[in-house]
């Protein structure tokens, strides 16, 4: 439709009120116009994006999918270093828990004792204690019932610079007991236990004892058990009924119950007593050497039934530490052939009195850790000077 005459445009909204040449409509006045009219458009406000953020990506269709993450295989090695690691933990475990199991005595005595020397010194007790038998157990192993408490093994292991030395100290040896005068050693045992025993070696020997073990009838059976019996070689054929022993001549596999009676018997040789410490040299080293097997670390049943073997019936001063006695039982392992040393204390006779001249001179070898100048003549399987 076309605009009337005499009507003007409405281009106020475009140019506001004011227009050229003056005038206004409806014939009011109107102010002059602006000679350059600029409209400015009404601004608006944006919202502001913080400048970490960035617009979201527009969809963009997929043309493929990632496949899917196959599962992380293990390596095997893992496994292998896992089963090692819990090997390590057994073989500490297992030591820890037969210490727990291993009664602590006082075997320190009193007064006056010899200085520290070189080297170290055990004193071995096997005692003829029952405790942890049952009466078939004294049947089957002629032990009988036994009261009191008395030693059949004596024994001192030195270790130091030179070689393991075993040395036996037969229970009938005459020598003189503190406050019992001259009588059996093994008496002191009876009268005053491990610190009497203990005090009466001290000073006959001038020798110290660093640290003591005692073990029962019960605990010497498990321990050969353990190891799978041992080897013992009689030189003749051996019936003691007391000992509940009858074995022949020749060298033979012996379980815990024969190497029991063979230990114990004294009363198949002339020598006695001297006999019978020999065997119980024997019995130990054999022992020894079947428990360093690798075959003792490699084979966990045997291992543990090893460590525990006679825990119940095993006996240690308060003073020795589980270091302490780690090294004894290593060290008893090396007791034999070039490893170490075997004899009984040198006597002079059959009644087992001490060989004054030649147990000095051992004793003193001793005290001054000089085993490796130990002769055959003061280390002999008897003890006596020709045999």
């Amino acid at each position: 439709m076309a605009d009337r005459p005499g009507d003007e445009p409405d281009y106020d909204w475009l140019y506001g009120s004011r227009r050229r040449g003056g005038g206004s409509r409806g014939g009011a006045d109107r102010p002059a116009a602006d000679p350059d009219p600029t409209r400015v458009l009404p601004t608006m406000n944006r919202p502001q994006q913080s400048p970490q953020q960035s617009p979201p990506p527009a969809d963009r269709p997929r043309t493929s999918r990632r496949p899917p993450r196959r599962p992380r295989r293990r390596h095997p090695l893992r496994w292998v270093w896992l089963l090692v690691l819990a090997w390590i933990v057994f073989l500490v475990a297992v030591p820890l828990f037969a210490w727990s199991k291993i009664d602590k005595v006082d075997a320190s005595p009193s007064g006056a004792r010899p200085a520290n020397q070189p080297g170290t010194t055990y004193l071995l007790v096997g005692s003829d204690s029952r405790a942890g038998l049952t009466r078939k157990q004294e049947l089957k192993y002629g032990t009988g019932k036994g009261t009191g408490q008395r030693t059949d093994t004596i024994m001192l292991l030195h270790t130091g610079a030179g070689p393991n030395l075993l040395m036996s100290i037969p229970r009938d040896s005459e020598v003189p007991v503190p406050g019992h005068g001259t009588t059996k050693i093994n008496s002191a045992f009876a009268y005053g236990g491990a610190p009497l025993l203990v005090k009466t070696i001290e000073q006959d020997t001038g020798i110290r004892v660093d640290d003591y073990v005692e073990i029962g009838f019960a605990g010497f059976v498990d321990v050969v058990d353990a190891v799978g019996g041992i080897k013992i070689c009689p030189k003749h054929a051996m019936k003691d009924p007391q000992a509940n022993l009858d074995v022949q001549a020749g060298c033979q596999h012996a379980g815990g119950k024969k190497a029991l009676a063979y230990a114990r018997s004294r009363h198949t040789s002339a020598l006695g007593d001297i006999s019978r410490a020999r065997h119980q040299r024997e019995v130990v080293s054999a022992v020894g050497h079947k428990a360093v097997s690798p075959w003792s670390i490699i084979n966990p049943v045997r291992y543990y039934n090893l460590a525990n073997a006679g825990a119940d019936s095993l006996k240690v001063g308060k003073d020795t530490s589980m270091l302490a006695a780690a090294k004894f039982a290593w060290a008893m392992t090396h007791v034999n052939g070039k490893n170490g040393l075997t004899c009984g204390v040198p006597i002079s006779d059959l009644a087992v009195h001490w060989d004054h001249d030649r147990a000095l001179r051992l004793f003193h070898l001793i005290q001054a850790d000089r085993t490796a100048d130990v002769t055959k003549s003061l280390c002999g399987p008897s003890g006596l000077a020709s045999r």
